[in-house]
């Protein structure tokens, strides 16, 4: 615990001190801003960590880039943010570690936060801040205050303005979303499913029955006999099943027959949690088809990558940098997931200047080759509106709009070759 209080400490230095003044924000719609993580620890069922993965690892695969719109144009600014957020947003996580505990968060809790660190007006890092609860807060002038609550009992309040905060499920709460209740009955019906199928499974490796004497015993007799059976026969020492008796007693078999979900019932408390995350069993499983892949991308991933790119921007940039066009985006390179055919018909895209040779080799996962980072052109192509130097463009000629049937652009002796 003194390990974790110093290293908050160190993370949010002197804002532990109490601020005075502050109350609870109100809120239109009459609930408390109160933030508490979803109990009952659900990321422990595998069908919710499985969902949850999916989302997060492919999120995390989100790539940031400072850039600036300049009168319709976009210009790579690159710099300090830029690779902060690309390679190491803080000293415990690399950018991929990052984005995959917001994310997960954010599903889990449907509130992720986090809060950058600044040192002499340089972004030096950023947080994710694992709380057990949350309130927001205002001051005596609307000003919003988000105060966190730590494990150790430690507190901090930090000004709304400067936390990263993504929410999910954001309707009935005016600052946080709402909690994933919903999902708990399902859970709980898939919980209890589990454990009958196990309990079934013990008992149906067991003997049941009844032992009836043929002679009259006495109360004791009766139970040293029983118990003399329980011990020799059904107990996990009697591997075989099997059990030996005189004409003295009889046993008589009591069937086991649990009832047990199938298959079928399984599989759709499955899918009901699979669809409140925005998954299926493809997507988890990774045998997606392409046109799967980008439901997926533009349904789950895309609107993730628009909250964090709003947020970013708006949390580390003033509004004077804001408004000179500086921005925080996040993109993934959805080509990398098309099949070879939608790849390979990428080349005309190449061949128009429309994407750069690097970019097409990155589709493919191929390492970049010099001079790739510049548009080219076929030459056999021309704007419809520009005439040829020698004439209109609706000649007998060729592509090029010459009348040299050989394609030869005008001046070029046709019979000067490379030599030799």
């Amino acid at each position: 615990m003194a390990e974790q209080r110093n290293w908050l400490q160190k993370v949010f230095g002197n804002l532990f001190s109490r601020r005075a003044g502050l109350s609870q924000v109100k809120v239109m719609a009459g609930y408390t801003p109160v933030f508490t993580p979803w109990g009952n620890r659900p990321y422990e069922a595998d069908v919710v960590r499985a969902a949850v993965d999916a989302i997060a690892r492919n999120a995390a695969k989100l790539k940031a880039k400072h850039i600036r719109r300049v009168n319709g144009e976009i210009i790579p600014v690159g710099g300090q943010i830029e690779r902060l957020l690309q390679l190491r947003p803080n000293p415990r996580m690399n950018a991929y570690d990052f984005l995959y505990k917001m994310v997960s968060t954010a599903m889990l809790d449907n509130n992720a936060f986090a809060y950058p660190q600044w040192e002499g007006g340089q972004l030096v890092a950023i947080w994710p801040v694992s709380c057990v609860g949350a309130d927001i807060l205002e001051d005596e002038r609307g000003t919003l205050y988000i105060k966190f609550y730590f494990a150790d009992q430690g507190s901090v309040v930090l000004p709304y303005s400067d936390v990263i905060h993504l929410r999910r499920h954001y309707y009935d709460n005016d600052m946080l979303g709402s909690p994933n209740v919903p999902l708990n009955t399902t859970l709980s019906v898939i919980h209890t499913t589990r454990e009958g199928l196990a309990q079934a499974v013990k008992t149906s490796a067991h003997l049941r029955g009844i032992l009836k004497f043929t002679q009259m015993l006495k109360e004791d007799d009766i139970k040293a006999n029983r118990d003399r059976f329980v011990k020799e026969y059904m107990t996990v020492q009697n591997t075989g099943g099997i059990a030996a008796l005189d004409a003295k007693a009889d046993y008589v078999e009591l069937k086991n027959d649990p009832k047990m979900v199938d298959d079928k019932q399984m599989n759709a408390l499955r899918d009901t949690v699979f669809s409140y995350f925005g998954v299926n069993e493809n997507i988890v499983m990774g045998k997606y088809t392409e046109d799967e892949w980008n439901a997926f991308y533009e349904s789950t991933i895309e609107p993730i990558a628009l909250q964090l790119s709003l947020e970013f921007t708006s949390k580390l940039f003033s509004d004077r940098e804001i408004g000179h066009g500086n921005e925080i985006v996040f993109e993934a390179n959805r080509l990398q997931y098309a099949s070879v055919s939608t790849k390979l018909a990428l080349v005309a895209l190449v061949d128009r200047g429309i994407m750069v040779p690097n970019q097409l080799a990155e589709v493919f996962n191929l390492p970049p080759v010099p001079g790739g980072d510049k548009p080219i052109r076929r030459l056999d192509t021309r704007p419809i509106d520009e005439t040829d130097l020698g004439g209109d463009t609706g000649g007998e000629g060729n592509e090029t709009g010459n009348d040299d049937p050989e394609g030869n652009p005008p001046g070029r002796d046709p019979g000067a070759g490379t030599g030799g």
